[in-house]
């Protein structure tokens, strides 16, 4: 009786521990201390290690609100997050989201407006950093503060699949200015490509892309100094 008590809490025992691996996420999730930060969506940890924060992308440096994403991301340094990881880029670095404080700090960059929803596949945070993106859009925070010249430009057409071939420069754009007045613009995608230009007054502008907006989804954003002009995903 005692040596089958024995071999009942033996299988007990081993059987929690098979659960548990199996059970496991599969998402590298660990503790480290931030050394320091290298812009609004980058890190490197005290083992210099690279953290690319997943799901969000941030103004590049001299860009609007680079600065402030920059600093808010800051926060980190010197400080114990925990990582959870989706592998890597191919630049190396680590995609991950970083929490502080059991705050999801790729959601909190979203929620004021110091970036832009940036996925090619979704996961178990993207609903909740779409949701922290709309929020801040329609409050109009950050980067959606809305120029004065929102509502001159107007979006006539975004062809985006090139045929037969990606990177022909068959991608296409056709914008309207309907005020009276020239405009200096940006011009981006969901990555890090922008183009600065100039629409003459009550006018229509036309550009030839090559490998820039994505087939299977990408946004318009553009701008002039004064904030967004006009936002568009598809």
């Amino acid at each position: 009786m005692e040596t089958k008590t024995i071999i009942i809490i033996i299988l007990f025992i081993t059987s929690g521990v098979f659960y548990y691996q199996i059970s496991d996420t599969t998402i590298d999730q660990k503790i480290f201390q931030v050394d320091r930060v290298i812009d609004g969506d980058t890190l490197i940890l005290t083992n210099e290690q690279r953290i690319r924060l997943k799901g969000i992308n941030t103004p590049e440096k001299s860009m609007p609100f680079s600065n402030e994403a920059t600093e808010f991301l800051k926060n980190t340094e010197n400080k114990s997050v925990t990582i959870k990881s989706y592998g890597v880029d191919k630049y190396g670095r680590t995609l991950a989201y970083v929490f502080l404080d059991n705050k999801n700090i790729n959601k909190e960059i979203l929620s004021r407006g110091l970036g832009t929803l940036y996925y090619y596949g979704e996961d178990d945070y993207y609903l909740e950093l779409k949701q922290a993106e709309e929020s801040a859009r329609l409050n109009k925070y950050g980067l959606w503060k809305k120029s004065q010249n929102a509502d001159c430009i107007k979006l006539i057409k975004l062809k985006y699949k090139e045929k037969p071939k990606r990177c022909t420069n068959n991608e296409f754009l056709e914008l309207k200015n309907s005020c009276n007045k020239e405009l200096n613009i940006i011009i981006k995608d969901d990555a890090r490509h922008t183009y600065k230009e100039t629409i003459k007054p009550n006018s229509i502008f036309e550009k030839n892309f090559s490998c820039i907006w994505n087939d299977d989804g990408d946004s318009v954003y553009i701008r002039d100094n004064d904030g967004l002009i006009l936002f568009y995903r598809y």
